[in-house]
């Protein structure tokens, strides 16, 4: 069975992105190591990630087998030129944008709802995780009891403002089981499985 996986940077203060969806406080970690990791896709970066943090990120994307992301995320990252580096991507919507989608892309665009697309992601990943990125995305997976991890990159910032990764969270608390912590450099890797999802 794919378990679902929330994957975020975060600031230590709670936010994922500042007032005009800026992530690069947040994401100095994946540029301040000597190991060179070249991550897959069409849009495709190559990072420099502390010796702690490259384990780390291979370990993870070495389970992963699609990803599950919202519109606004797919917006900001331009679509990730068409695939994502991490397997097929699909994004909920409420339309599928001009343009798309386009011939060789792996981007799906999932129009009926929240389970449809984690059903949809977990088939395309056979067998292995789907990692969900985006607030609104994260917030929607919980609230529905769809979540089975949290990995949160806790960023050495405080960005004071900006969009929270905890925002609009219903029926809490949630009881998270104890964390798996990982020290890199500008970075606190933690991860939580969800114990009691949508309690009530």
């Amino acid at each position: 069975m794919s378990k679902v996986i929330a994957i975020m940077s975060m600031s230590l203060d709670g936010y994922v992105a500042d007032n005009q969806d800026g992530v690069a406080e947040v994401f100095d970690w994946y540029f301040s190591g000597e190991v060179e990791i070249k991550a897959g896709g069409a849009d495709a970066m190559t990072f420099h990630l502390s010796p702690p943090s490259a384990q780390h990120y291979k370990s993870l994307v070495h389970e992963l087998g699609a990803v599950l992301t919202g519109r606004r995320t797919f917006e900001v990252a331009h679509g990730w030129g068409g695939n994502h580096g991490w397997g097929p991507a699909f994004v909920l919507t409420h339309a599928i944008p001009d343009g798309w989608p386009k011939p060789n892309s792996t981007v799906h665009f999932v129009t009926d709802g929240l389970e449809s697309a984690v059903r949809q992601a977990k088939a395309a990943a056979s067998g292995k995780a789907v990692g969900v990125h985006g607030a609104d995305t994260i917030q929607q997976c919980l609230n529905a009891g769809l979540l089975d991890e949290l990995q949160i990159d806790i960023a050495a910032v405080l960005l004071g403002s900006g969009i929270r990764l905890f925002d609009h969270l219903a029926n809490t608390p949630y009881v998270l089981g104890n964390p798996t912590i990982i020290a890199g450099m500008g970075v606190t890797h933690l991860r939580y499985p969800v114990l009691i999802r949508n309690p009530v």
